[in-house]
């Protein structure tokens, strides 16, 4: 499943082919979707912000359209927003108009065309409108300071959202978005191992600084993961790896994920996995390096 890094590399790169723009053509294999379409067309609309939400993708449109219409009948302009889930299977791609596609059509759930670009979703399996309003309400998707990669993420409230839930254990916490938004099952063994933090200690056996720095060193590791120095630029995604080690061998970026078996690159005990949680999501970790006391 796409972790935090990977919407926000594509919501950056949809902003700047996207933002400002009037929607040219807009079409949806969504039922909900495609009647919202009918009775409010998209076509027209233009692109205020495209926005990383944790593992949610969210796309805001405003309408001139409907701004005068409003400002006629003395009520606020329509405002909605398209928010995409990838789950395991979803993407979204940017073509030029005219571009040969990477997928098959039959692919495609959601395509929003500019006069420049044409945004594709292929194999979104979770896609929702909804208004200013009831996005604030939904609890399913993360509230923006929750994000591990807004601007102004807050260690200390981050901490306190953690410590919601003592008898948890840490790894089983790390994964609640409404925690720390973005982070997945990648990022989650990766930032307990580089903290030390054994993934099945409970919350309420750690000092409040051991919590700082598990948070700190989540901001970190996602941070570095979304760097670029391409200015303005549209840069689509390329099949970097994530990268939590400073090696620079691809097939050294990760210390414990995925690595059931191999030995630690600190101190070569074999890595071990277990499946975690209600959900029962891979855990890795090393033994010697991550104890549990």
């Amino acid at each position: 499943m796409p972790e935090g890094d990977t919407i926000y590399r594509t919501a950056r790169a949809l902003g700047r082919a996207l933002t400002g723009k009037p929607i040219t053509r807009f079409q949806s294999e969504y039922a909900l979707i495609a009647q919202e379409d009918d009775e409010h067309p998209f076509a027209g609309q233009t692109i205020q912000q495209i926005e990383a939400r944790g593992k949610w993708l969210l796309i805001h449109f405003s309408s001139n359209q409907a701004s005068s219409e409003a400002g006629a009948h003395g009520s606020k302009p329509l405002e909605r927003v398209l928010a995409t889930h990838m789950l395991m299977s979803g993407s979204w791609h940017i073509y030029r108009p005219g571009e040969r596609w990477q997928e098959p059509r039959s692919n495609a759930r959601i395509v929003l065309e500019t006069a420049d670009f044409v945004a594709v979703a292929f194999r979104v399996p979770v896609a929702r409108i909804y208004t200013a309003e009831s996005l604030a309400r939904e609890k399913t998707i993360p509230q923006p300071a929750t994000d591990v990669l807004k601007e102004d993420f807050d260690i200390v409230a981050a901490v306190e959202r953690i410590k919601r839930y003592p008898d948890e254990e840490i790894a089983h916490v790390l994964l609640r978005q409404s925690v720390l938004a973005g982070v997945g099952n990648v990022f989650k063994s990766e930032i307990c191992f580089l903290t030390g933090t054994s993934p099945f200690q409970k919350v309420v056996t750690f000092s409040e600084s051991k919590l700082k720095e598990i948070a700190s060193t989540a901001q970190r590791l996602m941070a570095a993961n979304v760097l670029e120095d391409s200015g303005n630029q549209i840069v689509t995604y390329s099949g970097r790896k994530r990268r939590t080690t400073r090696s620079a061998n691809p097939g050294e970026s990760l210390w414990v994920y995925g690595r059931k078996n191999e030995p630690c690159r600190r101190c070569q005990t074999l890595i071990q996995r277990c499946l975690q949680g209600p959900n029962a999501r891979s855990t890795y970790w090393c033994p010697t390096c991550q104890p549990l006391f």
